[in-house]
């Protein structure tokens, strides 16, 4: 894995959301990958939401979409808009792992990223390992 860019307090941080001291750690992953959008995209989502079931952490992020990728959508480019951004995505997937394993103190033994178009949404999936008993 390549090295992280940022930590998940810095995501964080870079998401602009407001939060309390006793943010939820869903709300921590949120904010993380919304900020992680913002400062390495350029651009944030405008909503972000995370869920965490047994051995998965799910994040949706809607919208955030670059004004030049809504050019190439209104010109029927879908995939090379979707090319580009899971390019991207893999550029920064070592920070995503990163942020996710720093804030649910569990290894992510799989990850996938993919976006879709009308209504935009970005899907971040983690696939997490066995929670180590203390």
């Amino acid at each position: 894995m390549a090295d992280r860019l940022d930590t998940a307090a810095e995501l964080i941080r870079s998401s602009d959301a407001e939060t309390e001291s006793t943010s939820s750690v869903r709300t921590e992953l949120a904010n993380a990958m919304a900020g992680l959008k913002k400062k390495h995209y350029g651009k944030g989502p405008e909503a972000a939401k995370a869920y965490l079931e047994d051995d998965y952490a799910f994040v949706v992020l809607e919208g955030g979409l670059l004004r030049h990728e809504e050019t190439m959508l209104e010109r029927g480019m879908d995939d090379a808009v979707r090319m580009h951004r899971l390019t991207f995505q893999a550029a920064v997937e070592s920070t995503a792992i990163g942020a996710v394993e720093e804030l649910l103190g569990r290894k992510v033994v799989g990850y996938h990223s993919q976006i879709t178009f009308r209504p935009t949404r970005a899907f971040e999936i983690f696939v997490l390992g066995p929670q180590i008993e203390t």
